[in-house]
């Protein structure tokens, strides 16, 4: 497995690699790797020959200095884990310096509202963050296929967004929720939780898992307001926000219509841990 720490000497390594029959994928991660992620890296292996793990905890997409103080730098081991998927992947793992000079902001986009609502809201700038690295990190590695999770739902349509806008070759696929036995969605979050709290965090899950039921039934706003009657009779849960919404444009749901597809999105706090879901509702 190689490393590379500068990006002009990633970028000869992929040149003397690449030909016309050559697949790149690209999975970007800001470390601190869980099954989730490597689930994700395990798919582009199986559909791309040569594949890029970046490691970079991107400061431009934190709001907040504490969360990205507290954010764990876990280099050695998230190698390590990457070594037992496989040999033959190409790790970037960039000093902040190396990506952003002396110049540690974020480029503007118009998202067409897509980074206004939901993590956007409760964010401020994040996704103009999100874009601004994995434009930088696209331009790099020029990959032929990038690899997302869809826990961070919203982020994987700004990124296909961001396709759009740029107009890169780039394919941009969508990778399944990977959850904890209990279900709780994996998050490098959830280190940071007791091990009591962390099963407890289940009822994340299992409340979306019901409120799709009740959704077949139901308006969404009935639904909504079921949801945070439930996390009101929670108190180690504070609830930030429990969103229905087109799956496509993220537009909230004022009457369901025939052939649309909706999914629920929640952001919770538990014991001060910020923890994200969401689930296709039909």
């Amino acid at each position: 497995m190689l490393l590379f720490r500068r990006k002009k000497d990633l970028i000869a390594h992929l040149a003397a690699l690449k030909n016309t029959s050559t697949s790149v994928g690209l999975v970007p991660t800001m470390g601190a790797l869980h099954e989730g992620h490597l689930a994700i890296v395990k798919k582009a292996i199986s559909e791309t020959k040569v594949v890029v793990v970046t490691i970079f905890v991107n400061p431009t997409q934190f709001d907040n200095q504490d969360d990205l103080n507290k954010y764990p730098d876990t280099l050695d081991s998230d190698l390590e884990a990457l070594k037992t998927i496989s040999e033959e992947l190409i790790v970037f793992a960039p000093a902040v310096t190396e990506l952003y000079s002396n110049n540690i902001s974020s480029k503007e986009y118009d998202f067409d509202g897509l980074d206004t609502t939901m993590e956007g809201k409760f964010r401020s700038n994040h996704f103009l963050g999100v874009a601004t690295v994995v434009e930088k990190l696209f331009s790099i590695v020029k990959p032929n296929k990038a690899y997302f999770g869809e826990k961070d739902f919203q982020q994987l349509l700004i990124i296909k967004k961001l396709i759009e806008i740029t107009n890169m070759p780039i394919e941009i696929i969508g990778c399944p929720i990977v959850r904890e036995p209990h279900g709780l969605a994996m998050s490098s979050r959830n280190e940071r939780l007791p091990k009591d709290l962390r099963v407890k965090a289940s009822f994340i899950y299992e409340t979306l898992l019901a409120a799709k039921e009740i959704f077949g039934m139901k308006s969404a706003t009935s639904v909504m307001n079921w949801v945070k009657n439930k996390f009101d009779k929670q108190p180690e849960f504070d609830l930030e926000y429990i969103n229905i919404t087109d799956q496509d444009t993220l537009n909230p749901v004022k009457r369901k219509q025939k052939n649309t597809k909706y999914r629920a999105f929640i952001a919770v706090y538990v014991n001060g841990v910020r923890l994200i879901d969401n689930i296709a509702l039909n």
